[in-house]
């Protein structure tokens, strides 16, 4: 397929004043990213189909998009003889919805036939104004992004910015973008699936938090997840923020494309060198961006800032800050803003959120911990443990996690599909740690899970759900998960014996 001649230059398509008026456009996915791309190159005179594999249930969210599209004068192509291949319809340009693989057999075929794919993000980013446009300050990593774009956020608004979370959490990114009253800048958390579609993104500042083996089935290997992640820093205009206990995320660094004068700023929970951040005691201090940073540094805030309404901080959380802070120090927020910020963020829940407190035992949700990286930051900020875990491991690793947390576990209580794995783990490295299985599926299993870890608990201990695992197994998300377990804690705490 040859797509015909192409009816719009897409070079000159890098603004929301550009014309997109007669571009032909296949959007594939209609989820919320999709129905986003599909209204805003509608609303600018572009010729939009529509695919999607799902046929819209009655009533459904998807049927809604469904109906205000086709009002809008979209071609809509919905089920799944529609996204097996490109229609025959010439087609100048694709953009696609981020769960959307690169092997997707319709994404393949508009590859094979030479048609940018471009991804929402690459969209959202060509549709700002030509003058004026918000900066985005942007966030990857495996783990921890949503906790740090939402801590950059409330620096930013604390500073006096309209600013906003965007991307992969919040708002779509391409509503941020468009909003009729326009941000000041925008905080965008960047999965690995979005990066790999972007190509011209030059954020004001960047971060990746930090890197282990994740949707290695998405992207065909690890080597091509790295590739994805490190597109972050590409054509960044002031500081690169990387993680110096992460030694990938400084030669991702090294390795960037980006624009002259762009600095390398490191964070640390060790005392920060120059041109970092990091811990002094228990004070968050800013070694980069002040003027005589070989002989001075800013104080940002205390560990206790952080505290909120928990009796502990964990160290990914700090670490989460800090680089938080740097991008917000990047773009000019002053350190009262940032410790300002920091006092008023909440987390989300099912991210280190304590449940209950029974016989002196502490109930830890973090039912978001749902691969063996971030279990074992969650497993670091406690001691000791009775672990609750398992789940879909969507074949990782575990034998790394089971050695790093072996000298803080009293026990560990198994459940889900893959809880084999990790008890096979523990008896090569922890052969003297208690372990419970539970097999049941059904829905009291969540009550048996808690029922066995409190048996397994001391006074003093820490009752921890990190399943280093996907939930769908058993649940419809990791929420439910974490919900399902607060619920049995409560029901553990009216009647404890």
């Amino acid at each position: 397929m040859d797509g015909g001649r192409v009816s719009v230059d897409l070079s000159t398509l890098t603004h929301s004043g550009a014309s997109w008026a007669g571009l032909r456009v296949l959007v594939a996915g209609l989820g919320v990213s999709g129905f986003a791309a599909a209204d805003a190159l509608l609303e600018r005179g572009a010729q939009v189909i529509v695919v999607d594999g799902a046929v819209p249930a009655a009533g459904s969210a998807l049927e809604e998009r469904a109906r205000i599209l086709e009002i809008l004068e979209a071609d809509l192509r919905l089920g799944p003889d529609h996204v097996t291949g490109m229609p025959t319809d010439p087609i100048d340009l694709v953009v696609t919805s981020p769960g959307w693989r690169p092997d997707q057999p319709l994404l393949v075929a508009a590859a094979a036939a030479g048609i940018p794919i471009w991804g929402e993000v690459e969209l959202a980013w060509r549709m700002r104004p030509s003058q004026g446009a918000a900066p985005w300050l942007v966030i990857t990593g495996t783990n921890g992004k949503t906790t740090t774009v939402q801590m950059l956020t409330s620096m930013l608004t604390a500073a006096g910015l309209r600013a906003c979370s965007a991307g992969n959490v919040g708002r779509p990114i391409l509503e941020a973008v468009m909003d009729e009253r326009p941000y000041d800048v925008i905080a965008v958390e960047l999965s690995s699936f979005q990066l790999h579609w972007s190509q011209s993104l030059a954020p004001r500042a960047s971060v990746c938090l930090n890197v282990a083996p994740d949707h290695v089935d998405w992207h065909g290997s690890y080597e091509e997840y790295l590739k994805a992640k490190a597109r972050i820093y590409e054509r960044t205009e002031i500081a690169c923020v990387y993680n110096v206990d992460d030694p990938q995320t400084e030669r991702m660094v090294e390795d960037a494309e980006v624009q002259e004068g762009c600095r390398a700023v490191g964070f640390t929970l060790g005392v920060p060198a120059v041109s970092m951040l990091g811990l002094v005691e228990d004070v968050l201090a800013d070694r980069a961006f002040v003027e005589n940073r070989r002989t001075s540094a800013a104080e940002l805030g205390t560990v206790d800032d952080l505290r909120a309404d928990a009796p502990s901080v964990a160290p990914h959380v700090i670490a989460n800050a800090l680089a938080a802070a740097a991008l917000a120090r990047a773009h000019g927020v002053p350190p009262i803003a940032v410790r300002d910020g920091l006092r008023a963020f909440r987390p989300e829940p099912h991210r280190i959120a304590e449940v209950g407190l029974i016989r002196g035992i502490r109930w830890v949700d973090d039912s978001k911990a749902t691969n063996p990286h971030a279990a074992s930051a969650s497993l670091a900020a406690f001691e000791p443990i009775v672990w609750i875990a398992g789940g879909l491991l969507k074949g990782a690793d575990v034998d790394d996690l089971v050695r790093a947390c072996v000298g803080r576990l009293r026990g560990v209580v198994l459940m889900g599909a893959d809880r084999g794995q990790i008890a096979e783990a523990l008896a090569r490295h922890a052969p003297d740690i208690p372990v419970v299985d539970i097999a049941e599926t059904d829905t009291g299993a969540m009550d048996r899970v808690v029922t066995a870890a409190l048996d397994l608990a001391q006074e003093g201990d820490v009752v921890l759900l990190a399943p280093a695992a996907a939930s769908m197994d058993m649940f419809a998300n990791y929420g439910a998960r974490g919900d399902a377990f607060a619920a049995a804690v409560r029901r553990l705490t009216q009647n404890p014996e």
